[in-house]
């Protein structure tokens, strides 16, 4: 009896993990490379909102200006500032930070009504939770990922010339293209690969690994959060043994006038970086505090939960950001490098191109499957051949449909009516109408119709992007969005055009190319 090799049996298990979670992998890796500019897109798709130059000093203030009169006996203002990436003023009372706040426009303070959006924020959410309830969502894309690093690894086994297969490449020779293609995106960024997919495992570490949270804390995860931080104590500048909070000991609070913003956003830019907003509680008296958070990308470290608190009378410092322990600077680390949020545009068109580099590789993977088998399958039993059959469709559902589905969204933010109700909801379910369409679409036509009329409408919505905003008064600043979705139209465009030539004359092209260079 013949025993398989490691080879052979990683090769197995490279080709089949690829598969069944291939399909999976690339809806992760394509919609968390359009996360990398999510902010971006939910400024595209809320036109409404005011792009011109802008201070956040004299941002903060109008909003304060608002709040002040709108809403006076308030227990907490929340102010989302504009920066960089978001030129959004948001404005909200009570003790909600984030959502269900209004638009305000940084130069003005005047109150903007914009569109209700789905935003690119769908496509961070499902990255990781594939729309489908947070846990479960996590979970399984946890498989998913674990499944990736088993592809990668055994991949690397498997081609142990991997380095000199990233140079060769035969056009035009097709399962060795599709082969040469997938190798070579694969080599490319083979360290993009595997840092995206550990970090993305670790970021949910306690939700995959709980048994150390609940043997220590009995399964609550706050408790374990709050013990990796360390319980901050509010403390005077300059005295670090100051009393914890310092609540106890101050006299009973009355009215007084809050602190000017400007130095308090000054130091907190100093000591932080670039700040995303501020939480003001007890607004009007003695004892009010100003909470100030940074925006996400000013180090590697990921900054969420990071802040300074400041005394809303004198504007002095009460409390700086903690300084993370070693274990959870390790797990921020890992989580920064994950979500890109350091380095600033160069470093995000970086994350850009790797994820779509991810994204070639997947689908050239995927159609490798179902080219390598499609002369055989048939052969293989009833069973067997009705799987290659359904590879093949879902194939053209997953990379060409999920591509003309996110492209749809896009246009569906332009074109429902701005007074529909829950618009931000019929968003998202035009773009699961599209990708169920997509599926049905590749289910009833030939294979190769299929990937050529959905590249092609892919291409042409890809292409046709800029012409939206015919549609409203103030578009923004858009032009490198619209770009990069013109640049992907023309790659659909190209892929749509190499399927559009018929097989014979491939053949006869690469007869006649080799008949010329024989010698």
């Amino acid at each position: 009896m013949k025993t398989k090799t490691i080879t052979q049996s990683l090769s197995w298990l490279h080709t089949w993990s690829g598969l069944l979670f291939g399909w999976l992998l690339f809806a992760i890796f394509l919609t968390g490379t359009l996360a990398v500019f999510d902010k971006e897109i939910d400024a595209w798709m809320q036109p409404e909102v005011p792009t011109h130059p802008f201070s956040q000093a004299e941002a903060a203030q109008r909003a304060l200006a608002y709040l002040q009169a709108q809403a006076p006996g308030a227990s907490a203002w929340n102010i989302g500032l504009p920066t960089e990436r978001s030129p959004e003023l948001t404005v909200s009372s009570g003790e909600q930070r984030r959502g269900g706040g209004k638009t305000l426009d940084p130069n003005t303070g005047e109150l903007v009504k914009t569109r209700e959006t789905a935003g690119g924020g769908f496509f961070f959410r499902f990255h990781f939770t594939l729309n489908l309830p947070r846990a479960i969502g996590i979970w399984i894309t946890g498989l998913a990922a674990m499944a990736m690093l088993v592809a990668l690894v055994s991949g690397i086994v498997i081609h142990k010339k991997i380095f000199k297969e990233f140079f060769t490449f035969r056009p035009a020779k097709g399962q060795r293209s599709w082969l040469d293609a997938h190798n070579a995106t694969a080599v490319l960024v083979l360290p993009f690969h595997l840092m995206i997919t550990y970090t993305g495992l670790v970021i949910f570490y306690l939700i995959y690994m709980p048994a150390a949270m609940n043997a220590l804390f009995d399964g609550d995860r706050d408790a374990a959060s709050r013990a990796l931080r360390g319980a901050p104590s509010e403390q005077h500048a300059g005295r670090p043994g100051g009393e914890a909070r310092g609540e106890r000991a101050r006299p009973a609070a009355h009215s007084a006038t809050l602190t000017d913003l400007a130095p308090v956003l000054a130091e907190a830019e100093r000591v932080m970086g670039p700040v995303a907003g501020l939480s003001i509680q007890n607004p009007g008296r003695s004892d009010a505090r100003i909470e100030a958070r940074p925006v996400l990308g000013n180090r590697i470290e990921l900054t969420k939960g990071m802040s300074m608190v400041f005394d809303g009378v004198s504007g002095k410092v009460l409390r700086l950001p903690t300084v993370s322990r070693p274990s959870l600077l390790t797990q921020k680390v890992m989580a920064g490098l994950h979500f890109a949020q350091f380095g600033g545009y160069p470093m995000r068109w970086l994350y850009f191109i790797c994820g779509l580099a991810s994204c070639a590789m997947i689908a050239s993977g995927l159609v490798l499957f179902t080219v390598k088998r499609r002369r055989r399958h048939d052969q293989e039993g009833v069973i067997g051949a009705l799987l290659y059959h359904a590879a093949e469709r879902l194939n053209v559902s997953i990379v060409a449909g999920l591509s003309l589905a996110c492209v749809g969204l896009l246009w569906a933010n332009r074109l429902l009516p701005l007074e529909l109700a829950e618009r931000g909801a019929w968003e998202v379910r035009v773009f699961f109408l599209i990708w169920l369409a997509s599926l049905g679409h590749a289910i009833v036509r030939p294979w190769r119709a299929a990937w050529r009329e959905q590249l092609g409408v892919t291409a042409l919505l890809c292409l046709s992007v800029p012409l939206l905003n015919l549609v409203v008064v103030n578009r923004g600043d858009a032009f490198y969005l619209e770009l990069t979705s013109v640049a992907l139209g023309a790659l659909f465009a190209w892929l749509c055009w190499k399927l559009s030539q018929p097989p014979a004359q491939r053949t006869a092209a690469r007869s006649a190319r080799h008949a010329v260079e024989a010698p």
